[in-house]
């Protein structure tokens, strides 16, 4: 059986009976876009409706980074917080930035970019920073 709600449907309530006694339900799925979703089955007052994967972007000028060195940039992603999945990317000309993003504390993500040359300095023009973290799943 297949139930489709459309965007303008505030609250779903979804009931399953059986014939000749008790049922078990062994799996419900939904199918369609998160954001669509009843509130009732994929929101939770920590984590808005039906959203797992949020992302931010914010225009990055880059220090000049020699050999080894390092900087930090902290991005602001509402609703994630320490233990979620984050990840980052810069658009520039460079292979030798290294990014890594961290749940750091909650609403924000820390970016740290990373000079893996062994012999080059970069100055690099200001650039687009994109940020995405992922909820981790709670069991």
């Amino acid at each position: 059986m297949m139930v489709r709600l459309g965007p303008g449907v505030a609250f779903a309530q979804i009931g399953i009976c059986g014939f000749d006694g008790t049922i078990e339900l062994e799996a419900l799925r939904l199918y369609g876009l998160p954001e669509h979703a009843p509130a009732l089955l994929c929101g939770t007052p920590a984590l808005p409706v039906g959203m797992r994967e949020f992302q931010a972007e914010v225009a990055w000028d880059l220090p000049n980074l020699a050999p080894g060195a390092t900087s930090l940039l902290d991005v602001t992603v509402a609703n994630c917080r320490v233990g979620d999945l984050a990840d980052a990317a810069l658009a520039s000309s460079t292979r030798f930035i290294e990014l890594d993003a961290t749940a750091w504390t909650t609403n924000t993500i820390r970016v740290t970019a990373r000079n893996v040359s062994p012999s080059a300095t970069f100055d690099l023009a200001a650039a687009t920073l994109s940020v995405a973290v992922t909820k981790r799943g709670v069991p």
